[in-house]
């Protein structure tokens, strides 16, 4: 009797078990983004910017430049999204860290574990970025990092961080030195402020200068904070230097040139960071005087390509963003933030999910053969760090009542020649 009526249910049971089967297919296929409701309505980033604070203009040019890149694509329709072979609207979620980094760890926190943002893009610089890395690295997030350069965050058991702007901090200065040798430059005086950031590009500076003999007759750290370097800049003359070299944020190289122009100091050269990314806002702050023959680092629109395959060339980011911002004066923060939104999306373009370690995997298989407006895209598959985008070493010489960059060297993206000792 039992097994007749087994026999009864057989079709029945048979029945069931292919609906579900065929309900597993389906919910596993979902997961791979191939059905409409397992498609999310936007990409969160999440983001910090600083309306105060020691790092705000640049902070806030940073931001600036990642919501035009955010606002051009979603024109579009948004971001073409490998894991769903679809377009999807990209959405900011962005906070206010007052350029403080207790805060700004609470609002990293705060972006992964409330908001579930998809990803972060950090805050301007190494200070802001610190704290960025370890809560990325801790909660497995992928962090696209525009100007954090400090060598220290990059490292092989991270696979939560991509530099996207700008090189490593740690070779920065290569060209700056290897222009000092040829130059035969060798009473050369070293003042760095004591951050990873600046400490970094000391550090490479005083060593590649030892490959060639040359060991700085002046090398000190000072306090990030420093907003006076009169006592400095004395004890700096007492050694007669050929070459003085600032290593500083903008707000540390606007008192340092201040402090020249003050007390009428005269160096045959002098080298600051910042007025080659915002020379706008320097040479405000000391004046043309104040900048005239000094050298920097420089970085788009100072010079820049337009030869790219990806995202918009140098002049027309500057046509677009000034006319959609009604500017004028289009800085080198904010090319930083729209490259890293060109970098989050060639991620998107070609990652199998929106997983952190999928993201990641994506950035090294475009690393190498993307060319933006800001150079070469290529990372150190390992840690990481920019590795593309190498910074020349150039000029302010007056021309017509204003500074024109000359990039001096290297002779491959030379526009013109150094004027030494400084008149």
């Amino acid at each position: 009797m039992f097994m007749f009526r087994s026999r009864r249910r057989l079709p029945v049971i048979l029945a069931v078990v292919t609906a579900l089967v065929l309900v597993a297919v389906l919910a596993g296929c979902g997961t791979s983004g191939s059905t409409a409701s397992s498609v999310p309505s936007q990409i969160t980033i999440g983001t910090l910017y600083a309306q105060s604070g020691a790092f705000a203009t640049a902070s806030m040019g940073e931001y600036q430049g990642l919501q035009f890149w955010a606002n051009q694509v979603n024109k579009n329709g948004g971001v073409l999204v490998k894991a769903y072979n679809k377009k999807i609207p990209v959405k900011i979620i962005a906070y206010n860290d007052n350029s403080d980094t207790a805060t700004a760890g609470n609002l990293y926190n705060q972006l992964i574990t409330q908001n579930k943002v998809n990803m972060l893009v950090a805050d301007f610089g190494s200070v802001l970025t610190s704290v960025a890395v370890p809560i990325a690295k801790e909660h497995k997030v992928l962090l696209y990092d525009p100007t954090g350069t400090g060598a220290s965050f990059f490292t092989p058991d991270n696979p939560y961080l991509v530099l996207t702007s700008l090189p490593s901090s740690g070779i920065w200065p290569t060209s700056l030195a290897n222009f000092l040798l040829e130059k035969k430059i060798g009473k050369i005086a070293v003042v760095y402020a004591s951050n990873d950031f600046d400490q970094s590009q000391a550090k490479t500076l005083k060593s590649i200068l030892a490959g060639g003999g040359v060991t700085p007759v002046y090398y000190q750290a000072v306090p990030t904070s420093t907003k006076n370097y009169g006592v400095i800049l004395s004890d700096i003359a007492a050694k007669k230097p050929d070459a003085v070299i600032e290593f500083g944020y903008d707000t540390n190289d606007i008192a340092f040139l201040q402090g020249i122009r003050n007390g009428g100091y005269k160096f045959n050269m002098v080298f600051t960071v910042f007025p080659g990314q915002q020379l706008a806002l320097i040479d405000k702050a000391v004046g043309n005087a104040g900048v005239a023959y000094t050298y920097s680092y420089p970085t788009p629109p100072l010079f820049g390509y337009n030869n790219v395959n990806y995202g918009l060339g140098l002049n027309a980011f500057v046509k677009t963003y000034e006319a959609a911002n009604n500017v004028k004066n289009v800085n080198f923060l904010n090319i930083a933030g729209y490259t890293a939104g060109l970098v989050i999306q060639k991620s998107l373009e070609n990652a199998a999910s929106l997983k952190a370690k999928d993201l990641r995997a994506a950035v090294n298989t475009f690393s190498g053969s993307m060319n933006t407006l800001d150079g070469a895209f290529k990372i150190d598959p390992a840690t990481g760090a920019q590795e593309g985008e190498l910074l020349p070493v150039a000029q302010f010489q007056p021309s017509g009542g204003t500074l024109k960059p000359v990039i001096v060297y290297p002779a491959n993206l030379a526009t013109g020649k150094a004027v030494y000792p400084a008149p």
